[in-house]
């Protein structure tokens, strides 16, 4: 099983900065595509941002700029640090992981894993 916990959020004021991490742990063979996703109290969930092995990065819009996403493959660790906040860019931010994990028994299975959440909050 394939476990992700994020870290790194809080309480901060308009465009101050946080930095979220996030580390997964497991059997992991591979992993291809990490991201970050948030959700707004009574809104879907969405897409922040999303990074490939080979550090490729994507972002919505309403980010872009001002957010940007790395990753440690060394360590299947995934970051987003985040200036310039505003108060909009509170939720709960979930990272996201997919891959390869090794079985105890078979062939390596495909992954999807998501991590607990941690709240970001942004006051005005």
């Amino acid at each position: 099983q394939v476990q992700l916990v994020e870290s790194g959020g809080g309480l901060v004021q308009a465009g101050e900065s946080l930095r979220l991490s996030c580390a997964a742990s497991g059997s992991i063979l591979s992993i291809n595509l990490m991201g970050w996703y948030r959700q707004a109290p009574g809104k879907q969930r969405e897409l922040v941002a999303t990074i490939t092995g080979g550090d490729t990065a994507n972002y919505a819009d309403s980010v872009r700029g001002r957010f940007a996403i790395s990753r440690d493959n060394a360590k299947n660790a995934v970051y987003l640090q985040m200036n310039s906040l505003k108060p909009e860019d509170t939720a709960v931010y979930y990272c996201n992981a997919d891959g390869a994990a090794a079985q105890a028994m078979g062939a390596p299975r495909v992954f999807r894993s998501w991590g607990q959440g941690t709240q970001v909050t942004v006051s005005s």
